[in-house]
C-alpha cells in the first residue's frame, strides 16, 4: 500500500520546547518527527504536520485529508496556570464563605517558613462575592437563593471586565439546583461571560477543594477553549475531516466540546500520553511494573505503573492550587535537558528548575542563550553528538557550551570545564533520582520490583545512573522514546470520569442506593462522551470508591469489581478487603475489625478502541559490529573512555551493546554505561541491564 492510498491516526503532543508528532498507519508503521514548539502552539501543531507530510512524501492537505482521528497532548492549561496569565475570574459563593480558597484547610507547603509568599490570587478578593443561599447537609434548601444579589454580582463583574465566573455553594453537590439558577442568570446579563460551576466540575464533599478546581477550571478554560477552537478551524481549513480529540490528565482522551468546558482536567495532557504508551509497551514486551520517566527540555515527569495500570491520585497541587479531579499520579521536577547550572548565595552549585527552553535554549543551540545547561554538560560530556542532534537537523556549538560552563560554574568553583560538567551531570541525577523516590518508595513502592521506562529527547541519556542509583536493574528505552507521549495519544481509549459524594458505613450499607447512584452517573456519562463517530469502541464501566478508617480525613481509592451491572455484597466484601491492603501500603498499618466509611463513588466510563497492532522485527545476530559508526572519548569519570557509537537505524532486533557505549537515535541518545548490557527487543525497544555495584538508597 502506497502513501497515496494510506490513512493515518495521528497524535501531537506541544511541549515547552519540541512539538512531537507520531502517525501511525493502518498497518501499523510509525512515522514520526519534532519541530520547534512556538508562542502559538497552533503554528508548530500545523508546522510539524507539514514536516511529517514532506517525510511521508504526500502533500499536507492529502495527509490531513486521509486522518481519521488526531488526538492532542497540550499544555496550553498547564502553562496557564503555571504563567498565571488566565483570564480574570470572579466568584459567587455562598455569603460568609468567600474566603475559603485562602484558607486551604490551613495548608501551607513550607510551615515552618515565615517568608513564603501566599499563593498567586487568580481570584482577588474584591472579585469574590457571597450570595444569601443555603443548602444544607442532607441537601435541604435552608435559604433559598436570592436573585437579585446574583443579578447584582453578575452587573458587577461585567464593569470590571471579568472573562469568567466560578460558583461554588455549600452542598450544592447534593443539589446543584441554586449553581445551575446562578448561570440561566449570567447567561441572560452577561452571555459573553464563561461560567463554570462546581456541581459541574467537582461534585463532591470538600468545599475548598471543590472550590480550588472550580477556579482553576474558570481560569485556564478560555484560553484552553480559544486554542481549541483556533486549532479545529485551522486544521479544517487544510481540509482535515477527522475528529480531533484532546489527551486528559486521567489517561483517556476527550472531544474539544468537552475539554473547552472542563480545561482543568487537561492539566497534566502532555505528560499523561506518555504513561499510556509505557503501559501499552510494557504489555507488549512482558513488563507489568514500570516506573516511567519522561526528560524533556524543560521537565522531569515520573509515574508508576502497577500491573499495567498507571496510578491515580485526586491530589494534585498544581502551582499551589488544589485539583481534585482525578489525574494520573505524575510527578513533575524542573530537570530539563534546558535546565539551567547555577551558583546560589552560598556558593553551591543548583541545576534547574529554571529552564532555558526553545528559546534561546542552551548556549550550544547557538540562539542566544549564555546560561549553562544540562544539554550543555551532556555535550561537553560526549554523550550527545553536537553534529547529529535530532538526527543531523539541528547542529550544536560544542564550544558555547564550554565558554558558557567555564564561566557560570568552573571558574566560581575553581575546577575544571570537565570537572564543573560532571558536577551538574551528578546534581541532575539526583534531583531526578529524587523524583523517583517521591513516587516509589514515598508510596510504599520498592523501586527495586520495577523496570524504570526512559522517554523524551535526555531520558535515555540520564537513565542508567539512576538505576543503578536506585538498585533498578531493567531500563528500557522504547523504539520511540523521543515521542512517547505522541504515541500515547494515537493509542488512547476515550473516557469520562463522573464523580459523587456517597457517604455510608461498611455496617449499614444499602447497595440498592449504591446501585442507583452508579447508574445515574453512567447515564451522565454516556451524555457526555455523545456519539464516537468513526472510532470502532467497546464501552468499559469501571467502578471506584473513595474509603477510609471512621475518624481518618484521607481516602484511599478501592476499586469496585463485578461480573454484572450490580454491585453485590461480595463484590464489596472483596473491596473492602483490597481497602485494608491499600491503607497497609500507603500508612503502614491496617485495622481490620474497624469500620470502614465511603466517602465518594467515581465511575469511569472507557470507550475502549481496537488494540494497535505496531510492525515488529525478527531477531537477528548478536554482534552490533554493522551498526556501529564512529568512536570518540567520553568522559564517565574525569578520565575519558573511547567509547564505540552506534547508529539506532542500522540495529536490529538480537543485537547485543556491551557498554561503554552510546546509541544515536534520531531524536534521542541512549548511554549505555560501563558494565551495562543493551539488547535490541522486536520492535525495536532497547532493553539495558544495569550493573550491580550500588544498592537502593
Amino acid at each position: 500500500m502506497t502513501a497515496e492510498n494510506n490513512s493515518w491516526m495521528l497524535g501531537i503532543d506541544v511541549g515547552g520546547t519540541f512539538t512531537d508528532l507520531a502517525a501511525l498507519d493502518e498497518r501499523g508503521n510509525i512515522t514520526a518527527t519534532k519541530t520547534p514548539s512556538t508562542p502559538d502552539p497552533s503554528d508548530g501543531v500545523i508546522q510539524g504536520i507539514e514536516k511529517l507530510s514532506r517525510q511521508l512524501n504526500i502533500s499536507m492537505l492529502d495527509f490531513l485529508t486521509r486522518c481519521s482521528l488526531l488526538v492532542h497532548g497540550t499544555t496550553v492549561a498547564t502553562n496557564t496556570i503555571l504563567e498565571y496569565n488566565g483570564a480574570k475570574v470572579g466568584l459567587i459563593t455562598t455569603e460568609g464563605f468567600r474566603d475559603e480558597i485562602e484558607f486551604r484547610r490551613a495548608y501551607k507547603e513550607s510551615v515552618f517558613s515565615p517568608r513564603l509568599p501566599a499563593p498567586y490570587p487568580i481570584v482577588p478578593r474584591r472579585l469574590r462575592i457571597g450570595v444569601p443561599e443555603r443548602v444544607g447537609a442532607q441537601g435541604q434548601t435552608i435559604i433559598p437563593l436570592d436573585e437579585a444579589a446574583v443579578r447584582e454580582a453578575i452587573r458587577f463583574f461585567k464593569e470590571e471586565k471579568v472573562e469568567a465566573i466560578a460558583v461554588s455553594f455549600l452542598f450544592s453537590f447534593l443539589d446543584p439546583a441554586h449553581e445551575q439558577k446562578v448561570k440561566q442568570i449570567a447567561q441572560e446579563e452577561a452571555p459573553d461571560i464563561f461560567v463554570t460551576l462546581s456541581s459541574e466540575v467537582l461534585p463532591q464533599i470538600r468545599e475548598f477543594e471543590r472550590v480550588s478546581t472550580t477556579i482553576v477550571n474558570a481560569y485556564t478554560a478560555p484560553a484552553m477553549k480559544r486554542y481549541m477552537e483556533r486549532l479545529d478551524r485551522r486544521l479544517r481549513e487544510q481540509q482535515f475531516k477527522g475528529e480531533l480529540f484532546v489527551m486528559q490528565s486521567s489517561g483517556g482522551v476527550q472531544n474539544i466540546v468537552q475539554s473547552g468546558q472542563l480545561a482543568a482536567s487537561c492539566l497534566l495532557s502532555g505528560p499523561a500520553g506518555g504513561v499510556t504508551a509505557a503501559a501499552f509497551i510494557g504489555e507488549r514486551i512482558g513488563y507489568k511494573d514500570l516506573i516511567t520517566v519522561d526528560m524533556g527540555g524543560t521537565s522531569y515527569d515520573v509515574s508508576v505503573i502497577e500491573q499495567l495500570q498507571p496510578t491515580l491520585t485526586t491530589e494534585s497541587w498544581i502551582s499551589r492550587y488544589r485539583v481534585a479531579l482525578p489525574m494520573l499520579d505524575i510527578h513533575t521536577v524542573g530537570a530539563g535537558g534546558g535546565s539551567i547550572a547555577w551558583i546560589d548565595n552560598g556558593g553551591m552549585l543548583q541545576v534547574g528548575p529554571r529552564s532555558a527552553g526553545s528559546t534561546p535554549g542552551p548556549a550550544c543551540y547557538g540562539r542566544g542563550g549564555t546560561e549553562p545547561t544540562v544539554t550543555d554538560a551532556n555535550v561537553v560530556l560526549g554523550y550527545i553528538n553536537p553534529d547529529n542532534f535530532l538526527g543531523g537537523e539541528m547542529k550544536l556549538d560544542r564550544t558555547l557550551s564550554e565558554e558558557a560552563i567555564r564561566r557560570a560554574v568552573a571558574e566560581p568553583l575553581g575546577v575544571s570545564v570537565i570537572e564543573a560538567a560532571l558536577a551538574i551531570s551528578e546534581i541532575v541525577n539526583n534531583n531526578m533520582s529524587n523524583a523517583i523516590r517521591f513516587v516509589t518508595t514515598q508510596r510504599g513502592y520498592d523501586p527495586r520490583k520495577f523496570a524504570l521506562l526512559a522517554a523524551g529527547g535526555a531520558g535515555a541519556v540520564h537513565a542508567g545512573r539512576q538505576a543503578e542509583e536506585l538498585g533498578i536493574n531493567t531500563v528500557i528505552v522504547p523504539g520511540f522514546a523521543p515521542v512517547l507521549c505522541a504515541l500515547g495519544d494515537v493509542i488512547a481509549n476515550l473516557k469520562v470520569t463522573e464523580l459523587r459524594t456517597f457517604y455510608g458505613n461498611s455496617k449499614e450499607l444499602q447497595l440498592a442506593d449504591i446501585n442507583q447512584r452508579f447508574e445515574q452517573m453512567e447515564r451522565s456519562a454516556k451524555e457526555k462522551l455523545g456519539e464516537s463517530g468513526k472510532l470502532n469502541l467497546n464501552m468499559e464501566v469501571r467502578k471506584y470508591a473513595d474509603m477510609r478508617y471512621e475518624g481518618e480525613v484521607h481516602e484511599v481509592t478501592v476499586p469496585i469489581r463485578t461480573r454484572t451491572r450490580k454491585i453485590t455484597e461480595l463484590n464489596m466484601e472483596a473491596a473492602f478487603g483490597q481497602f485494608h491492603e491499600l491503607h497497609e501500603r500507603l500508612y503502614a498499618h491496617k485495622n481490620i475489625g474497624q469500620e470502614i466509611e465511603l466517602l465518594n463513588l467515581r465511575l469511569d466510563l472507557i470507550g475502549v478502541r481496537d488494540r494497535i497492532q505496531l510492525q515488529e522485527g525478527q531477531f537477528s545476530e548478536e554482534d552490533p559490529g554493522a551498526a556501529q559508526i564512529s568512536s570518540r572519548p567520553v568522559y564517565f569519570g574525569q578520565q575519558a573512555d573511547e567509547t564505540k557509537i552506534y547508529d539506532s537505524s542500522l540495529l536490529v532486533p538480537g543485537n547485543l551493546i556491551v557498554g561503554p557505549a552510546i546509541i544515536e537515535h534520531w531524536g534521542s541518545t541512549i548511554v549505555v554505561y560501563p558494565g551495562d548490557e543493551a539488547l535490541i527487543d522486536p520492535g525495536g525497544n532497547c532493553i539495558i541491564e544495569v550493573r550491580k555495584e550500588k544498592e537502593a538508597v
